[in-house]
Parts: C-alpha cells; structure tokens; sequence
C-alpha cells in the first residue's frame, strides 16, 4: 500500500489487468443481455425449445414462404419453356380428309367419294343460327375469352364429381386442337399438349377461323364429318341454310352423336335429345342470339330417316368416272389433287333426264331379256348419251347396267364399230366438197348410184372393194337419198370414192371425231363405219350437223370449286366444221331414215315430232346403232354384243329371242322412248330448210329403179331392181355383214314398211363455195387393238381408246 502525504495514510496500490472484450447479445427484450449488456432477465440468453416428435415434419413458415416462390418460378419457367418448345403440328390427316361431292346441274347431290364425309366450308357458309347454336352448347363465353377457360374446367370437375355435365369444361378452342392435332385419347400428356397447342393457336388465329375449324372438324354422326355434312345427312340441305331449330339439334349432336339421333335411338335417348336441344336454344335466348318470342314458336325439326350412301352403284360410278377423265385429261385437276378430296363438282346431266334415259333403256331392253332362260341376252350391253346441239353439254348418259356390275363405260367406250351411222358423215364430206362421181356429175341427193350388192367401187387403187349390202340385198339404180333411207353400202362406198377418202376421213375430225378413233383411216370401207368411236363421240358428230354445221366438243362439267373458290374450266370453243347449208342438207337426207316407212329408222316417226337419224349394223351384228336428233336434243344408243364371262365381242343375233338384230330394232327403240320424255312439254321445233327451199327428207321415190349396171347411171332411173329388197331394207356396215335387217324388235310398226321407191324426189343444185374442215388431220391406227376394254371414260377428252377385243 503507499502512504498517503498529507494525512499520512496508506492507501492501497492498485495493478491494472487486461479486460475481457464483452460480447453482446440480444435478449429476449432486445436489449443487450448478459455481460453487462441492455434489457433480457437477470443477463441469461433464452433459447428456441426443440420440436420433437411430429412437429419436427411441420415445415416452418420460412420454409413454406420460400418453397412457394421457388415453385411459382418454377411453374413459370417450366410454363414458358413449354410454350417455347410445344410446337403446333400439322394437321393429322383424319382431320384433313374430305369427300368429293358430285351434283347434278340442279344442285342436288349425286354422289359423294371418298372415306371421309365431310366438306369443309368457310363460316360465310354457316347459318348464323347455326354458328349461334353450336357456341350455346360448348361455350359461350367464346368469343370473350382466351384459349382455356379456368372457370370452365373448375366447373367441368364439379360437375363430373356430382355426376351432372351440361357444359364442357374445353373451349371451343382446346376441342378444335384436340380434333385437328391430337387424337382422342384421355391422357395427361395429351391434355397437356392441348393446352400449350390451344395457347398457342388462340395467339395466332382468329376466333372465326378457330369456331370454322371447330365446326368443319366435329363429329356429327350418321358417318358425317363438319357441318356441311351433318346439314345434308339429317336435314337434306347446306349448311348456309339451317334455321334455329336445325342449327341446335346438330349442335345437341355434338355431345352425343348416335344417342341423340331421334331417328334411331331408344325413347330415352330421343327425351334426351330433345331436352339437350331445348338447352340449347335457351341458351341462344340468354346470349340475345335468339328473340324469345320466336324461341317461343319454334318446334323440334323433322329430321330424315338414314340414307344409303349413293357410292357408285347404278349410273353413278359412270358419271363420276366420265367427268374425273374430263377433268384430269384436260389439266383442270391432277388425280393426286381430287383424291384429296373437298371438291364440289357439278355436272351438266338434268336428273329428270337422265332418270328418263334410264328408264327408257330398262323398259325398251332389260324388261325384255331373260338371261335365266336365254343365255343369249346376258350378252346385250347398252349404251346411251345425250347432248345439247346448241352449248355441247351433255345432259344425260348410260354406261351400262350397274357401274360395280360393270366397269366399262359403253357410253364412252372406243372398241366396236360405229357402222352405218358413219354415213351421215360421208354425206357431210360430199356435199362440203363438191364432189363429183367418176362421170364428173356433182353429187346432191338425187344423184343416181347402183345398188347393186357386191358391186366393185370405181376408181380406187388396188383390189376393188366389192362391199355386200345387209342381207345381200340388190337395188338396181337408186338415188342418194334412197340409199340413205334404206343404208344401201355398195352406193356409200361409191360416194367415199367419188368424194376422196381423206376428205372423208377429214371431215369426221372436223365434225367432232378424235383424230386417233381406232380404226379412223382413209381406207375404202370407211364410210360403212369400220371406225370405233364411242357413243358420246357420234351424239357430238350429229350435235355438229344439228348445231348448223359448228362443232362443239361435248362437256360433261358444269362448274368446280374447293372449299368456295371456283377451279376453271376449258372454255367450249365452237368451230365452223362444215357449212350451215352442208349441215341443213344432210338433216334434210336423214329425216328421210325416219319419214320413209321403209327407212331404216322408220320407228323413231312414232315420236311425233320432227327427227332425223341413221342407224347402223356392224359385222356379224356385233354392234347395232341409232343416232338421231331433233332441233333441241341429239341422242345417240348402242347395243353391243359382250361376251359376260371373257368380253369378247360376240353378235347380238338372238338376244331378245330375234333372229338377227339391227339399229332400227332396240336401239331405236330405246330411242324414241327416251325422246318423248326428255322432250315431253316442250314446243315442237322444226329443222332448217336446206338452200332452195328442199326441206324434207326422200318421201316421194322413183317406182322404176333402172336393172344394175356396172357403174353409176347418168340419168333417172327406168327399170326394176335385179333383186329387189322384199322386207325392210337393211342397215349394212362397212366389212361382211351376216344375216340381221332393221326389222321389228318388239313391236310392229305403226305403218307398213315398203319395199320399193314410188317416185324419184326432186333437189335444187348444191352451193358451189363451202369452208373446208378446221381441223388438221392425224394419223389413226392402223390396226384394232385385241384385248379387252379396261375402261374409255377418255371420250370427252379426246384421247384414244384403249385395247379392244377382235374387230
């Protein structure tokens, strides 16, 4: 201790030690705590309890604060990523096929091809009442809403849990997804690929294109697929025509296509139905899409019983075939592209009259055959085609029985002979180019030929051709326009001589004929139709002489369009083939055919009306014709001879139970039938009178014809034929005939045929100018094919036949 110097004390000595650096510490108060520092109790630290047993597994707060925002970042990220990433595919292809509907010219439905019934159409082409019904039903918030409606899918769920469900939870856009991009299975993956895919196309998309897409990809039942198909099957109408009442039942249908078909389902089902389709319209009246007074008057719509698909069964399947060539051969449409289907074709065939021909054929022919008890009769194919003279459209075609019965087309088939109707054209070329016989006479109706049967031609090159007339009959020395009316071949195979056998040949190209027709060759029996053109081919030859000499190539297309845009079409191209007044005479000399009672055509007189034709009889009647017309219709029929079980030509001679068989027979038969239909109720026309006043056909012939000589006669007949015809005059053709005249089929003539000429007729001298043919010629085969037709639906497109099977 040290002393203290004033008092003298001791005070105590003091050491100075290092101090300990104090920690300080939060207490529980928030002062410092203990070691001197603020707040706490009595300086001790308070410690957290331990959590034991299961609130150990109780996350705290701070962990739940901060696993929820990992995993909002997350789920965004994870979002975003899969919008990036989900790419909207290509349409499948099930959503993307389509039929091909086929129409008749009256807008009604011929057919439909393809696996898929639907028709797409644009959503100017739905009924507003329609487009309503449909947003009534599956979402009506549509419009105002994105792709996925939260709300909606809450509900859907609530709704399944209570096993109730009036409203889907999808939009509208999420069920056009899943119906174009996505299949039908319930799975998560593919409701997630909807949701990211409906994002997506909701972004990109306009609502209308998404609600047509909707409605052009739905379900409708009844094998309908999208709107315009479900309008035809259960109302018979387009979708653009729907009223509310339509538009809601095929909306009700979208929920439950089959149960809901009040056609077939159980009585539950159609109560069903209807209270789904009253929801419906309800639902119109809540969104102001239908006034309630006439919710108030509409009534359940009458819907059609189930229809048959037409397919192609009876002349559908030729139809179809006929315009797909039109519109493939002609660069209008690639197969590939029509086999993709949505196309609309509209043909120029009048139901009513293609009804009518179809009728004709089955009255005149197949009602008549019994191939049970005649063998003979299962080999009759027919033919038919009719055109308009005046446009070239054709209004109505046969192609045989049954299209899957019998695939070959006999409306456009090139593989037999066209026979005597080939003469008309030999006419046309004579007279156009002011032929003269070997004694340089000019040739016009009344010039005198020998018809004698087996008379060689003069003039050829070569081995004269000596062609037999049908039956092997004789005439002596007749007058062109008797050897028109009675189809005399020596005389006509003069007249292709006098004439020139190219002209000939050029003048059938020019009237319509395709320059490569098997057998069209500048050959001495070309005028007795050793050529094989089809029966559409000849009806669009004769539209030429009908049509004042202008030819228009017959068309079988009326319009095309794919999803509302029109496709275009050629357009008809009408040319000059030969003069009106060549055309006015050779009308004038084939009215004769049908006003002579012993014309070869003299049946189809029985129409009533002004008509003029040919008819025509191949070798061994393999093939028997008749082509006639009136001013307003052309109409050319074929029989031929087919052998059903290896389609070979075989003659026609006992079908029927006729001996022997002719173009005057069935095929003007078939004719006259179908004439009088297609025409009935409509104003008789009358042909043109030929230049100088000659109208009609040979009616007032010469009672003496001159006893055959070995050349054509310079003046008018004196004598009587050396073996003078004692039935109808036959119908001969251009190789040997056999057997067979143009006598009754399976009635009797209204007026006896007769077997000589009266009086010779008169005729003014020809015109001396007339145009030449406007088509160049081309070379045709030269031989005929042998095997058997495959198809011909090329005729109206002027391509050449197929194969064919003998000649």
């Amino acid at each position: 201790m040290s002393r203290n110097a004033q008092s003298g004390r001791r005070s105590p000595s003091i050491s100075l030690r290092p101090v300990k650096r104090l920690k300080r510490t939060t207490g529980p108060a928030g002062g410092f705590g203990e070691s001197g520092g603020f707040g706490g109790s009595g300086g001790k630290k308070s410690r957290r309890p331990k959590r034991t047993g299961w609130r150990r597994l109780i996350p705290t707060w701070r962990m739940t604060l901060l696993g929820a925002g990992s995993a909002l970042l997350l789920g965004i990220g994870l979002f975003a990523l899969g919008i990036a990433l989900v790419k909207v595919p290509d349409a499948h292809a099930a959503a993307t096929a389509q039929s091909n509907t086929w129409l008749y010219s009256d807008g009604s439905v011929l057919t439909r091809t393809g696996q898929t019934n639907r028709q797409n159409v644009t959503l100017d082409k739905v009924s507003p009442a329609a487009q309503h019904a449909a947003l009534a039903a599956e979402d009506r918030d549509f419009y105002n809403e994105g792709a996925v409606n939260v709300q909606g899918l809450a509900r859907a769920a609530i709704n399944t849990a209570k096993g109730q469900g009036t409203q889907g939870g999808s939009t509208i856009t999420q069920q056009y997804v899943k119906n174009t991009y996505l299949n039908q299975k319930q799975s998560i993956s593919r409701k997630v690929k909807e949701l990211f895919i409906a994002i997506k196309v909701d972004a990109t998309e306009s609502k209308d294109d998404i609600l047509s897409g909707y409605l052009n990809t739905s379900y409708y039942g009844r094998g309908a697929y999208g709107i315009q198909a479900a309008a035809q099957a259960y109302f018979g109408v387009d979708a653009s025509a729907l009223d509310a009442a339509q538009g809601a039942y095929l909306a009700t249908l979208l929920n439950a296509p089959s149960a809901y078909d009040v056609a077939t389902a159980t009585a539950a089902g159609k109560q069903n139905a209807v209270n789904r389709w009253n929801y419906v319209l309800d639902g119109m009246v809540k969104e102001g899409w239908l006034p309630a007074e006439e919710r108030a008057r509409t009534a359940f719509p009458e819907v059609r019983d189930p229809q048959p698909n037409p397919g192609l069964s009876g002349q559908a399947g030729y139809l179809v075939d006929a315009a797909t060539q039109y519109l493939t051969s002609s660069g209008v449409i690639s197969e590939a592209e029509l086999a993709k289907g949505g196309y609309t074709v509209k043909l120029s065939i009048d139901p009513s009259r293609q009804q009518a021909l179809q009728d004709s054929v089955q009255a005149q022919l197949h009602d008549t055959l019994n191939p049970d008890k005649r063998k003979k009769d299962a080999a009759a194919q027919a033919g038919a085609a009719s055109v308009d003279p005046k446009t070239g459209a054709v209004i109505a075609l046969y192609g045989g029985v049954d299209y899957v019965k019998h695939y070959v087309d006999n409306a456009t088939r090139r593989d037999y002979q066209a026979g005597s109707t080939f003469k008309a054209i030999a006419l046309a070329a004579a007279f156009e180019n002011d032929a003269r016989t070997q004694d340089g006479r000019t040739i016009t109706p009344r010039t005198v030929y020998d018809g004698t049967s087996g008379r060689k031609v003069r003039g050829g090159k070569g081995t004269p051709y000596a062609p037999p007339n049908e039956g092997d009959k004789s005439y002596g020395q007749i007058s062109l326009q008797q050897a028109t009316d009675w189809s005399v071949n020596s005389a006509f195979a003069q007249l292709a001589q006098d004439t020139g056998l190219q002209k000939v040949k050029d003048t059938a190209i020019a009237m319509g004929l395709p320059g490569n027709t098997p057998g069209l060759d500048p050959v001495p029996s070309i005028p007795l139709g050793a050529a094989t053109p089809s029966v559409l081919d000849m009806a669009g030859v004769y539209a030429t002489l009908d049509n004042g000499g202008r030819q228009i190539t017959p068309w079988l297309v009326q319009s095309v369009d794919r999803e509302g845009e029109n496709v275009a079409l050629p357009a008809h191209k009408t040319t000059q083939a030969i003069s009106e007044d060549t055309a006015n005479q050779v009308t004038s000399m084939l009215q004769g055919v049908v006003s002579d009672p012993g014309g070869t055509g003299w049946r189809a007189k029985a129409l009533g009306r002004p008509a003029a034709g040919k008819t025509g009889t191949t070798d061994d009647q393999k093939s028997v014709w008749f082509v006639g017309y009136t001013p307003e219709l052309v109409t050319s029929v074929a029989l031929f001879g087919q052998d059903p079980a290896n389609g070979a030509q075989v003659s026609l001679s006992g079908v029927g139970g006729i001996d022997g068989a002719a173009g005057g027979q069935y095929p003007a038969q078939i004719w006259t039938s179908y004439m009088k239909a297609a025409l009935k109720g409509q104003p008789v026309g009358d042909f043109p009178t030929p230049a100088g006043g000659d109208s009609a056909g040979a009616t007032d012939l010469p009672t003496a014809p001159s006893t055959p000589s070995s050349g054509p006669s310079t003046g008018a007949p004196t004598g009587a034929p050396s073996t003078g015809p004692t039935t109808t005059p036959g119908d001969g053709s251009g190789s040997t005939p056999s057997g067979g005249t143009d006598g009754g089929a399976t009635t009797a003539p209204t007026a006896p045929p007769t077997s000589q000429p009266t009086t010779q007729p008169t005729r003014p001298p020809r015109p001396t100018s007339k145009p030449t043919p406007t088509t160049p010629p081309t070379t045709a085969p030269t031989t005929q094919p042998t095997t058997q037709p495959t198809g011909g639906t090329d005729a109206l497109a002027g391509a050449g036949a197929g194969s064919v099977s003998g000649g």
